[in-house]
């Protein structure tokens, strides 16, 4: 690591299990440049370098701004990362700043990188662990885990791993009761209330095979799936009925069932001096969800009698209470060509070809029971809505880097990665003809109809025929749109090695994330976003010190800013330039039986531009100019523009300011090895929206500070731990968000009709546990 001109963090295997790391969430812990924003299990966004503008991870919005990989094959789906359970892992690499020449199109801010322990012929050995553990507030936990490695011959290995988890809930549904304003029904839940109400249980395993054909030529097959379910919700309520930090009020079931397989093969080998690799894999994702949406209707109905438009077939009211059942299937296949020259020489090349499709098939039921057949979405059962759509995300890229030694210590490097794009979406989404249909023209054409753009009535151009369903289980189509495009980005960087223990690096880098289709299929589509990064950094050693660092500023243009428009859709244009600076730098001492390892970044992230409401193409960043008649409803009259965040507005979600520092002495305890360790991170407080309005109504994420403690024995075979986490149980918020309609919202008020009710995801509270394993 010390010798690559990158701003690279790797954490090896050995360490991960000192940190207690099982999820992807306790990796970000010690990677100071990286942060998370989660809304429970298997739901996490990352983001490098405070590159983040608010993106919502719908399913139909942005790709994310970081790459993730699995070994050789990518594998961030469309709504973020795969939440791998963390066992016989090689390394993590958290790789900064736009990786885009020799990685793919999500790389634009970073890479994270999972490098799994492979087979290996030397002999046959393994490893079995069981911890029993217990989260404050709530019920133990426990995990099983294991591998065995064993030679099939003198040539040929393979290595299987399995594990179980079992997360303890440490959040309470508490009784509470509603009336709906204009239905008069009252509501409980009753039937749900549970202490400890969000457990999680996630088993897997990885078969991996290791094949020597010849002294030159390697195969190496993967077979890796994983299975996350969970109950309950992983956020507090922070206002409503007598609700406290770890408790929430519930009114329908929310649960959700991630269910992945990853089937990857890599071939290794030379083509006379030069290396080679193939490498390619499938993997398919489904996600079940259950989630609670009556809050949406509660206090919309509180304000504008929403509950009026929900009747059954008798013509009476019926509750507004509704939920969302959900089902997205990801398919993701890959396959990439490279080339190297060789290392030793003073002039080295490494190219390649890569190809990825990946595909999502959305369906979001949104569900009010015993509703009338004319205001039912045809084709389901008690609907008000429905989201049915196919998302397609088509890459390619040519790339190349070369670099060439000047003199012994200089080195100059270049790289060039040329990509094209094809991304599409089609299908359905919005409400049946009954309930959002036919409108005679607002603006006064006798005899004219128009058709709403959401939902069956959609499906027609103004009297036209409708469009029949492509994708199976919609009614019709009232979406079909796609955008490609292609170009080039860059690399450049010089290193300059000042002895064999320090060398100091300048890198101009670029990166980029496709563009896409916004859901609303009135709205055009949104183009690419890029990434410039300029860089200086050094990594230095001294005897038993190590100080890296580096100082940086990223230029991000064309931003793909996301935002909730009509009926709560999000929308996504191109509309922002922001400008981040930083400084990360990361210290390491080890003598004898003590090491310390300590890192942080700061972050000065702001945009540089208004972001209005609407961007007129010919000024995007003059809020004054109104919008256009056409891009308003047509039943309201024209609306002013305004402008949604100012010019030195700091981006969101990402703090100013995070740091970590671990400190472990290690002694003997008769013939056994005793530790001791002590980590500590810190996270900065962070603004939780872009948009002015919307920061007002959710408010700041504070600050927090957690501490980890560990102490334990092993021999040759076994080895023991006590340890906890989050040892004075730091309540930090890690994501937030109102259940209600954006801009009906008002400050948490109890239950009042502007109120609405907000949550907040947090950080896991204090974890006591115990953890024997043993080497064979």
């Amino acid at each position: 690591m010390q010798d690559v001109p990158v701003a690279i963090t790797a954490i090896g295997t050995e360490k991960l299990d000192q940190l207690q790391v099982n999820e992807f969430a306790d990796v970000v812990k010690f990677l100071p440049s990286v942060t998370i924003q989660q809304g429970g299990p298997g739901f996490a966004q990352v983001y490098f370098r405070g590159v983040a503008s608010g993106e919502n991870a719908n399913h139909s919005a942005s790709l994310p701004t970081v790459g993730t990989y699995l070994d050789e094959m990518p594998i961030t789906t469309i709504q973020g990362a795969l939440d791998i359970h963390a066992y016989d892992l090689a390394r993590v690499e958290a790789l900064a700043g736009p990786q885009g020449t020799l990685y793919g199109a999500s790389s634009m801010a970073g890479t994270l990188k999972l490098v799994t322990n492979a087979p290996d012929t030397s002999g046959f050995y393994g490893n079995a662990g069981v911890e029993i553990n217990n989260v404050a507030h709530g019920d133990f936990g426990s995990v099983f885990e294991g591998f065995i490695n064993a030679p099939l011959s003198d040539r040929a290995a393979l290595r299987l791993v399995g594990w179980y988890r079992d997360d303890g809930g440490y959040i309470d549904n508490i009784p509470g009761s509603r009336t709906y304003a204009t239905s008069g029904i009252t509501q409980n839940n009753a039937a749900l209330v549970e202490k400890n109400y969000n457990d999680a249980e996630t088993y897997g395993a990885r078969l991996a095979l290791g094949i020597e054909l010849n002294d030159s030529w390697t195969i190496k097959p993967t077979l890796m799936g994983q299975i996350q379910n969970t109950e309950g919700s992983y956020a507090r309520e922070r206002s409503g009925q007598n609700s406290g930090n770890y408790q929430t009020v519930q009114y329908n079931p929310e649960s959700s069932r991630d269910k992945w397989m990853q089937a990857a093969m890599t071939i290794e080998g030379k083509l006379g001096s030069w290396d080679m690799t193939l490498t390619g894999g499938h993997l398919r994702r489904k996600t079940n969800t259950e989630s609670d949406y009556s809050d949406y209707g509660y206090f919309y109905d509180a304000l504008s009698g929403y509950g009026a438009y929900f009747y059954d077939n008798a013509g009476d009211y019926v509750s507004a209470n509704q939920y969302i059942q959900g089902i997205d299937r990801y398919r993701k296949s890959f396959g990439e060509f490279r080339i190297s020259s060789p290392q030793d020489a003073s002039l080295r090349f490494i190219g390649g070809l890569f190809w990825q499709r990946q595909s999502h098939n959305i369906e979001q039921n949104y569900i009010i029971d015993d509703i009338a057949d004319s205001i039912t979405v045809p084709g389901t059962d008690s609907n008000i809505w429905l989201t049915k759509q196919q998302r397609t995300d088509r890459d390619y890229a040519a790339f190349g880097e070369a670099s060439f030694d000047v003199t012994d210590k200089l080195t100059l490097t270049g790289g060039a990665r040329l990509y094209k794009y094809n991304n599409s979406l089609v299908g359905f989404f919005g409400y049946s003809d009954g309930y959002s249909g036919d409108k005679v023209d607002p603006m006064g054409v006798p005899g004219v109809i128009v058709k709403d753009g959401t939902g069956v009535a959609g499906c027609g151009i103004l009297s036209g025929p409708t469009r029949p369903a492509v994708v199976d289980g919609s009614p019709c189509t009232n979406v079909d749109k796609s955008t490609k495009d292609s170009g080039v980005t860059f690399k450049s960087n010089a290193t300059y090695k000042i002895n064999e223990d320090a060398l100091v690096y300048a890198t101009w880098s670029r990166g980029f994330r496709p563009g896409g289709i916004n859901r609303r299929g009135t709205l055009p589509p949104y183009g690419a976003d890029e990434l410039d990064n300029y860089e200086l950094g050094w990594k230095t050693n001294f005897g038993a010190f190590r100080f890296n660092g580096a100082v940086f500023q990223e230029d991000w243009n064309n931003i793909q800013l996301s935002f909730l428009g009509a009926n709560g859709l999000t929308e996504i244009r191109n509309a922002g330039i922001a400008r981040i600076r930083g400084v990360e730098m990361d210290v390491g001492y080890r003598q004898g039986g003590f090491t310390l390892n300590a890192g942080f970044t700061y972050l000065d992230a702001k945009i540089r531009r208004d972001f209005c409401e609407y961007a007129d193409p010919a000024s995007p960043y003059d809020c004054t100019i109104p919008i256009p008649d056409s891009l308003t409803d047509r039943d309201l009259l024209p609306q002013a523009n305004s402008t949604l965040a100012s010019s030195g507005t700091r981006l969101p979600v990402t703090p100013k300011f995070k740091a970590n520092a671990v400190a472990r002495y290690e002694f003997p305890v008769g013939s056994w090895n005793g530790h001791f360790q002590l980590a500590a991170n810190h996270t900065g407080s962070r603004r939780s929206d872009l948009r002015d309005f919307q920061y007002g109504i959710k408010g700041k994420l504070q600050s927090y500070t957690t501490v980890d403690l560990s102490f334990g024995v092993k021999n040759d075979q076994w080895n023991i731990e006590a340890f906890t986490t989050n040892l004075f149980n730091e309540v930090g918020v890690v994501n937030t968000g109102v259940s209600c309609r954006e801009d009906i919202c008002g400050d948490p008020g109890g239950g009042t009709a502007l109120g609405g009710t907000f949550y907040d995801t947090l950080i896991k509270p204090r974890i006591i546990g115990l953890k024997f394993s043993r080497d064979f």
